[in-house]
């Protein structure tokens, strides 16, 4: 069974896998651009981000 475009559900191109055609490759991006598509994100009650840590020590690199 072929693969179907995810945008139209018409069959996959192989040039434009796994969109039917560059139309719809252009309009999958363009909802990734916009911020239509996200990947969701949950805060752990761990992250200390207001928290100011100084960087890492450097390697010593006078070896």
């Amino acid at each position: 069974m072929p693969a179907k475009c995810p945008i139209c559900a018409k069959s996959a191109s192989p040039d434009y896998r796994p969109f039917c055609s560059r139309r719809c490759a252009d309009v999958d991006l363009q909802r990734w651009l916009v911020g239509r598509y996200a990947i969701p994100a949950a805060r752990d009650d761990d992250d200390d981000d207001d928290e100011i840590r100084p960087p890492p020590p450097e390697a010593d690199e006078s070896r």
